[in-house]
């Protein structure tokens, strides 16, 4: 049986506040299922909407979590750990703005904020599989990203050590998440070190196929590298387990292309846009989608540096429920089929 698309839902991340209805889990799905969303994804890291540390202690603490999405008619569709993730390896470049991202007794203290990610996955694994998920969603931080561009030249070898560092910090994680039966969906991301198809598969090599290392499928960050997104959905269908649903645009002048992050978002060649403002074939994506039976959730993440988040909540969701395909029990011209009859069939063939 062919499978259908789940959703729409939303992640709540970028929504999250300090205002009414944004400030608590409860009055923050009332919100979403109010647009029409059907599921959400909760952000870990924002207190005012989940408490991590207790959702992996107590089930009881995940049930009332559930319950409160469920009396809403919401689901939860995954944990995300996307600030945690990053944070399993950071570049020394970047150790100061990563801080902020961190507990402030870590700061300035790589090996203790690292320990501390790393903790927070294995939570997160608990987590869900005490909420009864089966995909989280999260980044994989970055080692070699400072060394994209081969300018200058890198050294021999500096590409397999930093992708054999990364698969050994993330093996023992994706260790956990194996023995609670959950995948851990990296989103493929500029400023990560899988950042496109090729970079995915050295990750994936080096940890020898692991069935849990999978993908958080987004297009838009695709669309700004102007990487094929429907042709990776040909090639890496089998380990897309979870997907983003976010615009984007790429608009080349005689200025700015690819490498245009110095301008301001709206000044940017590229640039994410809120659903149906861009430019990504969201027909396409969702009938490729629907092609190799994905099962899991369409999830709306909103970033548009033109269009105001509530409006573009609103939106979405009409939106992901107009290209998700309800996929058909049937062939359209069963009609001509029936039982195999080999002797009319080798008839046909003019076989005797």
């Amino acid at each position: 049986m062919a499978a259908t698309i789940k959703g729409p839902a939303i992640f709540l991340a970028q929504f999250a506040g300090d205002a009414a209805p944004f400030n608590s889990f409860d009055s923050i799905c009332a919100w979403a299922a109010s647009l029409g969303y059907k599921g959400v994804q909760i952000p870990t890291w924002d207190g005012r909407l989940f408490n991590l540390r207790k959702a992996a202690e107590s089930k009881t603490y995940c049930d009332e979590v559930a319950g409160i999405a469920r009396k809403h008619g919401l689901a939860i569709t995954e944990l995300s750990t996307h600030l945690q993730g990053q944070l399993v390896a950071v570049h020394p470049a970047y150790d100061s703005a990563f801080d902020a991202f961190a507990p402030v007794e870590v700061h300035g203290k790589p090996k203790e904020r690292q320990a501390w990610a790393v903790q927070q996955l294995k939570d997160a694994a608990t987590a869900s599989r005490h909420l009864g998920l089966d995909a989280h969603v999260t980044f994989s931080g970055a080692l070699a990203w400072p060394f994209t561009y081969p300018w200058p030249q890198r050294p021999a070898g500096l590409v397999e050590e930093a992708f054999g560092e990364l698969a050994k910090r993330w093996k023992p994680i994706l260790d956990t998440y194996d023995a609670v039966g959950v995948d851990v969906c990296y989103e493929i991301h500029p400023g990560e070190d899988l950042f496109d198809g090729a970079t995915f598969e050295l990750f994936v090599d080096r940890l020898k196929g692991h069935k849990r290392a999978n993908i958080n499928y987004d297009p838009s960050h695709f669309v700004l590298q102007q990487l094929d997104y429907l042709a990776f959905i040909d090639i890496y269908h089998e380990r897309i387990k979870a997907f983003h649903v976010k615009d984007a645009e790429f608009n080349p002048t005689g200025r700015q292309g690819v490498y245009s992050g110095y301008a301001s978002w709206t000044e940017r060649a590229g640039r994410f846009r809120s659903l149906g403002d861009g430019q990504v074939d969201f027909s396409g994506i969702f009938s490729k989608l629907a092609q190799y039976d994905y099962d899991s959730w369409a999830v709306l993440e909103w970033e548009c540096c033109l269009k105001h988040p509530e409006d573009g909540a609103a939106e979405g969701a009409p939106f992901i429920q107009s290209h998700i395909i309800r996929v058909t029990e049937k062939a359209f011209d069963d009609f001509a089929g029936g039982s195999t009859d080999r002797k009319a069939v080798r008839k046909l063939l003019g076989l005797r």
